[in-house]
């Protein structure tokens, strides 16, 4: 496994520990004393991973840490960590998108648990990123008159309709749904409207005049 986790705590034994605990799981570990280390070397998306954060650290608390990781649109899981667990925080973490929220001391098995789950989580969208990314670039390459024929047709107009919507022929449509077929590398409409879904391309057309 090459994943990374994070580590944000203050209290330098723990960190080591924890260090040394996840390095020989097979992790790839960074740690920070800080909330403000963490930002200063904010990970990217380049690699899985996830964030073991606890709630009381010096400056900038951990839930602080979630709401500004937030702000900046940052993918990777967070589990929270702690000695200090109340009611109140372990809800507004969950809510705020937490992935999990530990209890220090905690067993191995548990920590490790929780760690898999989060990368897994990570993996997941980083590889429905990607995929939304290509997709995008694939209806990038469209033509004007290619993407409005693609528009029309993924609301249900059928050719002969695009036709008279677009004041063109029947054939010259067939050609353009042919190509916009080919670019969006698909085989079927029902493959097209899927990808207008997951790019939220498709909305309900005006009316067909006529």
């Amino acid at each position: 496994m090459h994943a990374y986790v994070h580590i944000v705590d203050d209290d330098a034994s723990f960190r080591t520990a924890l260090e040394r605990r996840l390095k020989l799981a097979g992790y790839r570990v960074l740690t920070y004393a800080s909330a403000r280390q963490l930002l200063d070397r904010l990970p990217g998306d380049e690699e899985a991973g996830c964030i073991l954060l606890d709630v009381r650290i010096p400056g900038m608390s951990g839930p602080e840490l979630q709401g500004r990781l937030n702000e900046l649109q940052s993918t990777l899981p967070i589990v929270f960590l702690t000695g200090y667990a109340d009611t109140a925080t372990t809800v507004q973490a969950i809510k705020a998108g937490a992935e999990d929220f530990l209890t220090k001391p905690i067993a191995s098995d548990q920590l490790i648990e929780a760690i898999e789950r989060a990368v897994a989580r990570h993996e997941l969208a980083r590889s429905q990123r990607a995929r939304f990314d290509s997709l995008r670039a694939l209806l990038a390459r469209l033509t004007p008159r290619e993407r409005q024929v693609f528009d029309l047709i993924v609301c249900g107009r059928i050719n002969k309709q695009v036709a008279y919507e677009l004041g063109t022929t029947e054939r010259t449509i067939k050609a353009h749904r042919h190509q916009v077929m080919e670019k969006m590398q698909v085989q079927s409409l029902a493959e097209l409207v899927s990808i207008a879904e997951r790019l939220g391309t498709r909305q309900l057309g005006g009316a067909v005049r006529g």
